[in-house]
């Protein structure tokens, strides 16, 4: 009786897959002939037939349906996915595909504009990897695997006594007890090691390298909503033989890290690098991101972040930007302070790793984790910013206050606000942003960590240098110091010239308070000093640098701040600890331009097409309306006279040509 019922069963499977092929193939027509309709429809029958003797478990769905034939033809993808191993050489290119290499990948890159790729961004990629490496490193050593990274020395400990005692014996022991036996080496799938997800992917370029320069990896998602990029990705793949570790997908990401929220589901790194903001993204990715888990996220929307459009940074991050010296910084407590509000939705709170900003973009590093009574914290973490308009003065209102009452710890509304209602310095308003995260943006260890890893193998990364000189300024930032001063801002609002950065910090050391530079501001100064108190030392520097006061205006901030005497004798005696150990050690901190309009590229578009060379299209355009002579103003068409409101008729000075082209207008 039960064999016939689960024949009976078999057989309905079979032919509501064959029904469904009919109806498939009636309402929506295959591209291919009859012969190949019909060997899809006996290889839909097997499979449904071999998936019913196989067990009576319930089937998961796949995450990445395969591409019909009609997409696959679209991405320039053969149907038959088994290809020969000549066909994904890079030396074999199709039309119009070059090579890019970065790292160890060598990736396939169309020359039409299908697919965005940016080389100024390999600072970016290179730091991911090592970041990723090292947080494999804490993660898997808890699962009793180590880490191989290739050409890492292996670090020993070398004891200058000649005589070691029992409890050092006894230590050595235990340590060599402790050590893993399993390794994880690049490029090998690790059973017990990450699940990585890269949800925008592009050309798979940064997956890639994960697969051949991270270790300890188990599988690797890249994702991209075009079909053309996740076919190039399926390329760069086999070209690269990490196919067994790296798997293409064509999702939309949001909806692909909604679908892997559950616990035994989730990814152990996230990384998402769009083209413009993560905003859209913040909310899949706090919830699929394992406990303890790492997201990374680049943002290159500075625009928005900077203070340039506060309403727009409002409705897509829930803090309001303001235009001042210190926006890099702000972009990156911006984001902070919107990852942990969308994660205390669930129940979950951030914990800041790294987070830089660079040039154009701000690349963050965070830890996720679940815990009611921590999240209940996120209150007295996020501060408002009150800036004076005038001489630039910032303070900070926490948004929420804790206290701890022995064991327990009381929450309450914080009391403000820290300024009155106007600056008591120059005597302007303040304008209010925000809310930010006010706590650590790095965790110094971590950090450090890297670093170690980093500068004791310099060859693994093209840009380790400009990785060693970036951490080193990073572990020297004060960590519960938020936001900082420009020196040459402070010097522009009184009119005075700028002081040496070392003498200004050394006056500050001088005035008892600790200082340090910002790696996102060349002339930054991070105090935890009162604005009174930078005030003081600007005024006191003013008086062997003098101005002259009868040009300036009396309703001026410089006017007010220099009509005030100093209350501290400042100092600006050179001291040796005012010079941190990056800046003595001449280490590349800051971006050098590698080329020429080397910005932020263009979009790709999202039916491909050849793109004109940026460089000669800057050109074209670079001083278009700059007019050197008055004679030349004939050349430009008069917008008036287009719009027939134009009353000088031959007098006027521009052209009344209605048919002047456009390259004549550019030439």
């Amino acid at each position: 009786m039960a064999a016939s019922m689960y024949e009976h069963w078999s057989f309905m499977q079979v032919r509501t897959a064959q029904l469904f092929s009919l109806i498939v193939s009636r309402h929506r027509p295959f591209s291919c002939n009859s012969s190949a309709r019909q060997s899809l429809w006996w290889s839909v029958g097997r499979a449904t037939a071999r998936r019913t003797q196989r067990s009576m478990d319930p089937v998961v769905p796949s995450i990445n349906p395969p591409l019909t034939t009609d997409e696959s033809a679209a991405a320039g993808m053969s149907t038959d996915t088994t290809c020969s191993q000549e066909k994904t050489q890079p030396g074999e290119l199709l039309p119009g595909e070059t090579v890019i290499r970065e790292g160890k990948a060598a990736i396939l890159f169309p020359s039409a504009n299908e697919v965005f790729y940016n080389p100024v961004q390999e600072f970016n990629r290179d730091l991911t990897c090592a970041v990723v490496t090292e947080f494999a490193r804490d993660m898997l050593a808890r699962r009793g695997v180590k880490v191989v990274v290739p050409g890492e020395k292996e670090r020993v400990v070398v004891s200058l006594s000649e005589e070691t005692n029992e409890a050092d014996a006894q230590n050595e022991e235990r340590n060599g007890a402790e050590e893993p036996k399993v390794t994880a080496t690049v490029g090998e799938k690790c059973e017990v090691g990450l699940r990585v997800l890269e949800g925008l992917a592009a050309s798979g370029l940064r997956s890639v390298r994960f697969a051949l320069e991270v270790p300890g990896l188990q599988s690797i998602t890249a994702n991209d909503f075009s079909a053309k990029a996740a076919a190039l990705i399926e390329r760069n793949a086999q070209c690269n033989k990490v196919s067994h570790l790296l798997r293409a997908s064509c999702r939309d990401a949001s909806m692909l890290m909604y679908e892997m929220r559950g616990k035994k589901e989730r990814y152990d790194v996230i990384d998402l690098d769009p083209y413009g903001s993560p905003s859209s993204f913040l909310d899949a990715a706090v919830q699929a991101v394992s406990e303890g888990g790492l997201l990374c996220l680049t943002c290159t929307d500075m625009a928005v972040m900077a203070g340039n459009s506060g309403e727009t940074c409002y409705s897509k991050y829930g803090s309001v930007s303001i235009k001042s010296k210190y926006c890099h910084e702000m972009a990156l407590r911006i984001i902070l302070h919107s990852l942990d509000q969308r994660a205390g939705v669930y129940q979950r709170y951030i914990q800041p790793l790294l987070s830089v900003s660079v040039d154009f973009y701000i690349r963050v590093f965070v830890r996720v984790f679940t815990g009611q009574a921590t999240v209940k914290n996120s209150a007295s973490k996020q501060a408002l910013v009150y800036n004076c308009v005038g001489c630039g003065s910032f303070h900070l209102q926490r948004m929420g206050r804790r206290t701890s009452n022995g064991k327990h710890m009381k929450y309450s509304a914080a009391t403000g606000p820290p300024v009155g209602p106007e600056c008591e310095q120059c005597g302007q308003r303040h304008q209010m942003g925000g809310p930010i995260w006010a706590e650590p943006i790095h965790d110094v260890a971590f950090v450090q960590q890297v670093l170690s890893a980093v500068s004791g193998n310099p060859s693994r990364f093209g840009t380790s240098k400009r990785i060693e000189g970036m951490l080193s300024m990073v572990t020297e930032e004060l960590e519960d110091v938020p936001l900082y001063y420009a020196v040459d801002n402070l010097s522009s609002t009184i009119h005075c010239n700028t002081p040496p950065l070392l003498q200004f910090r050394s006056a500050l050391l001088h005035a008892g308070h600790r200082v340090s530079l910002s790696h996102a501001c060349k002339n930054a100064v991070k105090t935890d000093a009162s604005p009174s108190v930078i005030w003081d030392i600007m005024r006191c520097w003013e008086k062997s640098n003098p101005v002259k006061r009868e040009k300036l205006s009396q309703t001026s901030p410089a006017f007010k701040i220099l009509s005030t005497e100093p209350s501290l004798q400042a100092c600006f005696t050179v001291r040796e600890d005012a010079n941190p150990q990056s800046r003595k050690r001449h280490l590349t901190r800051f971006q050098e331009n590698p080329q020429a309009f080397w910005g932020p590229k263009a979009r790709a578009k999202a039916g491909g097409g050849i793109t004109a060379d940026l460089q000669d299209k800057s050109k074209k355009y670079q001083n278009k309306r700059k007019i050197t002579d008055s004679s030349q103003l004939k050349n430009i068409p008069c917008k008036r006279f287009r719009e027939g409101s134009c009353t000088f008729g031959d007098k006027c000075c521009y052209s009344h040509e209605v048919e002047q082209t456009k390259e004549e207008i550019t030439k």
